[in-house]
């Protein structure tokens, strides 16, 4: 009985460092992306300003979604449109992903 306790914390060791791991790759890789973001939403996704959320620990599906809202003019704000517009597709996601993972 140990040694299947023992494997199991192994098991749940390793695939916890490996998600931190390629975790930390996104995360390294966005950085470049949300400096814009930075300036409203604030540096670790915590906006000092009242009338702009907090992007800290929203779901990735969410912030996605919006962000597109965003870019197509879909859901309109003077600031966020022409923010959202040049924002690559392919980038979406992973500002979605950096933001959904701050706590």
């Amino acid at each position: 009985m140990k040694s299947n306790n023992t494997i199991t914390s192994l098991i749940i060791f390793l695939l916890s460092t490996h998600c931190f791991a390629q975790s930390s790759i996104n995360m390294e890789a966005v950085k470049n992306l949300v400096i814009t973001c930075t300036g409203c939403h604030g540096a670790e996704g915590i906006s000092a300003n009242p009338l702009w959320p907090n992007l800290a620990g929203q779901k990735k599906d969410y912030l996605s979604k919006q962000i597109l809202a965003f870019k197509t003019s879909e859901r309109k704000d003077p600031l966020m449109n022409p923010i959202a517009a040049s924002i690559a597709e392919k980038d979406i996601e992973l500002i979605a992903e950096y933001y959904s993972n701050l706590k």
